[in-house]
């Protein structure tokens, strides 16, 4: 390929880049304020979070993005640009879909911790921040992870609007060169390095996480030799 069209690729890489971590730190932030409001004390707190939920994950990725570009701007008179537009329409959909791990984390934590901070008179908020979360979010990582190759994935839906992120570049670097074989295995390719990037980065994450609570691998081998040791005897009789 020429320079321009190399610059051309490159340029759609950087877009695919900001659109995914815009996309991720909306997505992130949703999913934590409607995964937290799923297991409120208050009914109607509880509807309106799953019925947020339910909307988007059942509704297409790719008509929400129509949705936000073509018809918010008819009827409240919002006309985004395509970036923010995909931002938004991205993060709010997989949002939904974060919000379930951060439900499920929140409800797998053992109970008795969290009748431990009622006993210690904490305030539901301080329950939250010192006792449920410390212990949830190292839980959530491989799922968040999971979810974060699809939104890389998820982001070449933009393309439909006109958006020259990584598949529009090429889309457009192929009809130029009439290479459809090698330019879309260049994409693949280029994909999968972003995609082994972010799962490095967030299994760095997610040792860092349950080191900090003590649930580094090696503690918790170190863990389960000491249980085993208390409840055998030598040569591996029960005591």
């Amino acid at each position: 390929m020429t320079s321009g069209l190399w610059e051309l690729v490159l340029k759609g890489i950087w877009t695919t880049v900001q659109l995914l971590v815009l996309s991720a730190l909306l997505a992130t932030a949703v999913s934590f304020v409607v995964g937290v409001a799923r297991t409120h004390r208050l009914w109607i707190v509880r509807f309106l979070a799953g019925f947020y939920t339910e909307v988007f994950r059942g509704t297409s990725a790719l008509v929400m993005i129509f949705w936000v570009f073509f018809v918010l701007p008819v009827a409240f008179g919002w006309q985004l640009v395509p970036l923010w537009a995909g931002t938004l329409a991205l993060g709010l959909t997989y949002g939904a879909y974060g919000s379930e791990i951060v439900r499920g984390a929140l409800g797998a934590v053992d109970p008795a911790q969290q009748e431990g901070g009622v006993a210690l008179s904490f305030t539901p908020w301080q329950r939250m921040r010192l006792i449920l979360l410390p212990q949830a979010v190292p839980e959530m990582i491989p799922p968040f992870c999971n979810l974060l190759i699809e939104l890389l994935k998820g982001t070449a839906l933009v393309s439909v609007m006109g958006m020259g992120d990584l598949t529009f570049s090429a889309n457009l670097v192929r009809l130029a060169l009439q290479q459809s074989a090698e330019i879309y295995t260049y994409i693949l390719l280029i994909y999968f390095v972003i995609a082994f990037t972010l799962t490095r980065l967030m299994r760095g994450l997610e040792k860092r996480l349950k080191a900090g609570i003590g649930k580094a691998p090696g503690n918790e081998k170190t863990a389960r030799e000491l249980k085993r040791a208390q409840t055998t005897g030598v040569g591996g009789r029960v005591a």
